[in-house]
């Protein structure tokens, strides 16, 4: 009983932490390309490849046979996710994403309350960890909320796309049962990312906005699409490691491992863009380490 119960909760945390490295490399590759080209682009081109490759993968493995109420849940995450993304990328766009990055993590909130809700009950040393882990990934960003109006619109885009991404955390976890059954979920998430990011696209064009980035047009996307299915890829793999973390374990210890990205985008900007963590940012990045250590621990 006891075996059984250490090897769920390790799963649970491998998951999670998993989920951690694949939306921050995905969050650096998507606000990387929106410094190229138009947010909304990056968001329907990316989750484009990704139906794509999910509909070869649903009807590979028979995922049609699932199909059922609870896809519901996916529809809706696919309504709330590409506004999340596209406030993220813009905000991203804006500011330092070692800045940026952390605070889209505060949206860890939702599916930890959705978690305590339903009669999740952490240990004391994971309720600790908890506490250390968004303490620490607040602080890896160093976020300073004064400043230019530039600042204070990146900070704004930033909060409201961490509501999307937990609220899309907690409608995903619980969209499915099964694995085939979450390929088929995953799939009609996309494909409502895409028509939700195509209608904002072609509304933003008929405004007088732009679908293709200046001085290069068409030939920007197709040099870019490598990376356009990198982020589209990852972040479906990270919405689907994170979905079987929930079902392993307390949805409460899933969502803050999983929220612990901010780290990977951090430490990705540092090594790729060259920018300098602050000594803030340092120790928020080791108390997101000592929070992981007690969420696994306990």
């Amino acid at each position: 009983m006891f075996t059984a119960l250490y090897c769920e909760e390790a799963m649970t945390a491998l998951f999670a932490l998993a989920t951690s490295l694949l939306w921050g490399l995905a969050d650096f590759g998507g606000g990387s390309l929106t410094r190229r080209m138009p947010a909304l682009t990056v968001v329907v081109a990316s989750q484009t490849v990704a139906v794509a490759v999910l509909g070869a993968v649903v009807v590979a493995t028979g995922g049609w046979s699932e199909a059922g109420p609870l896809l519901w849940y996916a529809v809706a995450a696919g309504v709330v996710g590409p506004a999340a993304m596209l406030a993220f990328y813009k905000a991203l766009a804006l500011g330092p994403m070692g800045v940026v990055s952390p605070l889209g993590s505060l949206g860890v909130v939702v599916p930890v309350s959705v978690g305590l809700l339903i009669g999740d009950r952490p240990g004391l040393p994971q309720f600790a960890g908890i506490g250390v882990a968004v303490v620490g990934v607040v602080l890896a960003g160093g976020p300073e909320l004064r400043g230019a109006p530039v600042q204070r619109q990146a900070v704004l885009l930033t909060l409201v796309a961490a509501f999307g991404f937990g609220a899309v955390m907690a409608l995903i976890s619980e969209a499915s049962t099964t694995l085939t059954g979450l390929f088929l979920a995953l799939f009609v998430q996309r494909v409502t990312n895409v028509a939700v990011g195509g209608a904002a696209l072609y509304a933003s064009v008929r405004r007088g906005g732009r679908a293709l980035p200046e001085g290069g047009g068409m030939r920007v996307v197709w040099g870019a699409l490598p990376a356009l299915a990198f982020v589209g890829l990852a972040d479906v793999a990270a919405n689907g490691t994170y979905a079987i973390a929930a079902q392993y374990g307390p949805v409460t210890v899933a969502a803050v491992l999983a929220s612990l990205y901010p780290v990977v985008t951090a430490l990705a900007a540092r090594a790729v863009l060259k920018e300098r963590l602050r000594a803030v940012q340092a120790a928020g990045a080791g108390l997101a380490l000592v929070g992981t250590v007690l969420l696994a621990a306990g």
